[in-house]
């Protein structure tokens, strides 16, 4: 069985125009949800992926901290940025069958997109900051097709309307 967490970077600061998109960094409440979401979950993810965008490692390296996911094996693919579905199972596809589970970490629309290939529904689009679980009855990631099993859909405002 494999497992597979996307996570849609935290919310990104917007005030500087002058700045590419790549190099965008998390604002504060980012910073916080990005904070607070790793500090919830019980997992420990056999390895971490992430588009090259500042605010996706950034975000990665904050769940890393706070998973005591040794950040130095934090994986970087230009392919989860600016990209389509098929890139992003491209990337999954070559992950090493040694690693049981993964996160992801990327950009909306796309990974919204992704998720909803890979599992029969999600409850809506993925906020910043979401978490998306899914399970695959698999052993290696090459074999990861739309036969998923969706079992955590969590993001920081959940639960506030």
């Amino acid at each position: 069985m494999k497992t597979l967490f996307l996570v849609r970077h935290a919310k990104s600061d917007w005030n500087n125009p002058e700045i590419k998109d790549i190099e965008r960094p998390l604002n504060d409440r980012g910073y916080n949800n990005a904070n607070a979401m790793s500090k919830q979950l019980n997992v420990h993810p056999d390895v971490m992926v992430t588009s090259p965008a500042i605010r996706a490692i950034s975000t990665a390296l904050i769940f890393a901290r706070n998973l005591n996911h040794n950040p130095n094996t934090l994986l970087i693919r230009k392919e989860l940025y600016e990209s389509s579905v098929k890139d992003y199972l491209n990337v999954i596809h070559q992950l090493d069958n040694q690693y049981e589970s993964a996160m992801i970490f990327a950009h909306n629309p796309t990974i919204t997109n992704f998720s909803e290939s890979l599992v029969k529904s999600i409850p809506q689009e993925m906020p910043t900051c979401c978490i998306v679980g899914i399970r695959f009855e698999c052993s290696k990631w090459e074999d990861l097709k739309k036969t998923g099993e969706l079992f955590l859909f969590d993001y920081p405002k959940r639960g506030e309307n």
